[in-house]
């Protein structure tokens, strides 16, 4: 364990160097943004305050419970896992995103000093998302030149720091994931979808109680209890994607 703590310590120094290199010093990062516990270095103390610094001093965002709902940039990385940058009081990204739209039609940015920034999600298995922020209160610096040339390499650095440290803290699952039949998975897209047991069997041509035994099932190979938490494992591990339209002719197997 300390090993591994070791190693997503010296990345959390490759972070702040990179930071330091392209003019955005300034450093918040977070291994799961819906854990209000801060990052730990192999000392025990909270990288905010050993390798990392931000712009206000005062400002002790992993002590505040309640930080991530009010900052944009963390708000933003719920549903942008690309990278993204902050320059002249809006988001973007490499290509136009209706998300970070979004965010910045919800109301004025709240900074917390930061003139310019790059943001690089990290997303995990099991729906854990991670960030880090690289930031300046300098709001003239070039930063959308600065993320065309960077971008991809702080976007893989961000993501090997944060799955790093979740794997020394066990927040990684160790297990393989569940395999599900293509049975299973079909019954629980339709489920998602909003169909009832007896609507998923006239769909698919099998009675209603085999239904229930194919989700059963899958939830018992999820390790989870009932319908609704079966379908959301299936989701999060991406067996049901929400994109795609249920499928109705899969061969059967029981």
């Amino acid at each position: 364990m300390s090993g591994k703590l070791e190693a997503a310590t010296a990345l959390a120094r490759q972070v702040a160097e990179v930071g330091r290199a392209i003019g955005l010093p300034y450093i918040a990062a977070a291994s799961d943004i819906g854990n209000p516990r801060p990052m730990y270095g192999s000392d025990g103390r909270a990288l905010a305050e050993t390798v990392f610094s931000w712009i206000d001093p005062d400002l002790r965002y992993w002590e505040d419970r309640g930080f991530a709902l009010r900052a944009a940039f963390i708000h933003a990385a719920r549903v942008c896992s690309e990278p993204f940058y902050f320059a002249g009081g809006r988001l973007a990204s490499w290509r136009p995103n209706a998300a970070l739209e979004a965010v910045a039609a919800e109301g004025r940015i709240e900074t917390f000093g930061v003139g310019s920034a790059i943001v690089a999600p990290a997303y995990l298995p099991d729906g854990v998302i991670g960030a880090v922020v690289w930031a300046s209160p300098d709001a003239d610096l070039d930063v959308g030149r600065v993320f065309a040339e960077r971008a991809g390499e702080l976007h893989a650095l961000a993501l090997k720091f944060v799955a790093t440290y979740a794997d020394a803290t066990g927040r990684l699952a160790a297990a393989a994931p569940a395999h599900l039949t293509r049975r299973e998975i079909q019954c629980l897209k339709w489920a998602a979808a909003g169909k009832t047991d007896a609507e998923v069997a006239r769909i698919v041509a099998i009675s209603t109680p085999t239904v229930r035994f194919h989700i059963n099932n899958a939830a018992r190979k999820l390790g989870v209890a009932g319908r609704s938490q079966a379908i959301r494992r299936a989701a999060t591990l991406g067996y049901i994607g929400s994109g795609d339209p249920p499928y109705a002719d899969s061969p059967p197997n029981r």
